[in-house]
């Protein structure tokens, strides 16, 4: 007989970790709905069951339909643009704030072609994207992780609209004692998918949803064109891949800072926000997968090449989901639609290539 030597109270070690297992269970039951198509009609195929399963597990089938209800509570006219903040209902009695961007000389004499963009983490929600940096520490975050997308795009020519997550911004939980109700970086994320799991939903569905309503508000708007992209950094990434995935009507998306094998990033990195955790979501489609439902309209996938993010095994923990989601961009016969633009640095956003591609992906 063999005896084990148990590691201290202090230093357990390795042996009574779950975590090696999970990584077995992952390799036995994972992807399910695998992207594996080689032609277009395959592909398609695919996408009908792929569509309804995300829906059904991020919970975004449960979602409410509501008038959107929207108001305009302020307008400020900024250097080079218009800006408005404005409030929709969601779903029944669930309120997002967001603010449009509004370049000059649009309206509904000259209608522009709009982006959503929604923000990640650390970001005081819709305030770095929409660039309000007389806010203490947006300015500081604007110039560390050039945040201010929703200004590079209003400036750019689009007509931006720069929402509140469910969790951030405006739209926080209430805090722990812990935590300063003044702190408007704070996130609610774990509060929210803590009272949404039990009741059959997730943070994921949650803002896949807001975000398509929130075409459907661009699209009542007289000085919107109709054509409709979405581009966010981080979690904004997170928001933008799932909403284009679920709503056909985005026509163009950049993710930035959000795509890597969930594996490495999410499985083996299990302190990354709980935002990024979907029931069944491993069993089903790694990210490659989930970005081949957007196939074949256009995307461009931003990343960092120290992001740390990207995984245990770097940038090769990036490509080899790319290597996925090019299969269904070839099956399309639009390989070109899909686009890399890797660039020196961390988690940040680029935007030399995403801004000027987004322009040119709404104008065709």
């Amino acid at each position: 007989m063999t005896t084990a030597t148990p590691g201290s109270p202090s230093n357990p070690g390795t042996r009574y970790m779950v975590e090696p297992y999970l990584h077995q269970r992952w390799r036995r039951v994972g992807r399910s709905l695998a992207f594996k198509a080689t032609d277009a009609a395959g592909a398609k195929c695919w996408r009908k069951a792929a569509v309804p399963r995300l829906k059904e597990i991020t919970g975004y089938a449960t979602m409410l339909r509501c008038p959107l209800r929207p108001i305009i509570t302020e307008t400020v006219e900024c250097d080079g643009y218009t800006r408005q903040r404005i409030e929709i209902q969601t779903e029944p009695g669930v309120i997002m704030p967001l603010y449009a961007l509004i370049p000059a000389g649009a309206g509904p004499h000259d209608p522009r072609p709009a982006v959503l963009c929604p923000h990640g983490h650390d970001s005081g929600g819709k305030y770095c994207p929409a660039g309000i940096t007389d806010i203490p520490g947006v300015a500081e975050r604007v110039k560390s992780y050039d945040y201010d997308y929703g200004v590079q795009y209003a400036k750019a020519g689009l007509i931006a609209f720069c929402p509140d997550a469910r969790g951030f911004g405006e739209r926080r939980e209430k805090q722990t004692k812990a935590e300063s109700p003044d702190n408007v970086f704070r996130s609610s994320c774990q509060y929210i998918n803590q009272m949404a799991y039990p009741l059959g939903q997730t943070v994921t569905g949650m803002w896949a949803w807001d975000l398509s309503r929130l075409v459907d508000y661009v699209l009542t708007r007289k000085d919107c064109n109709g054509r409709v992209g979405c581009a966010g950094l981080s979690g904004g990434g997170l928001q933008t891949l799932w909403a284009t995935a679920l709503d056909d009507r985005i026509e163009a998306a950049v993710v930035s800072g959000y795509f890597y094998g969930y594996e490495q990033s999410l499985l083996t990195m299990h302190w990354n926000c709980s935002c990024n955790y979907v029931p069944h979501l491993y069993e089903t489609m790694d990210i490659g997968d989930v970005a081949a439902v957007i196939a074949p309209r256009p995307l461009l996938i931003e990343t960092g090449d120290k992001d740390p993010l990207n995984g245990t095994d770097g940038m090769s923990n990036v490509t080899s989901q790319l290597r996925q989601t090019k299969k269904a961009y070839k099956a399309h016969g639009v390989a070109k639609n899909l686009v890399h633009d890797v660039f020196a640095g961390g988690h940040k956003w680029h935007g030399k290539q995403a801004v000027p591609w987004m322009v040119e992906q709404l104008a065709r």
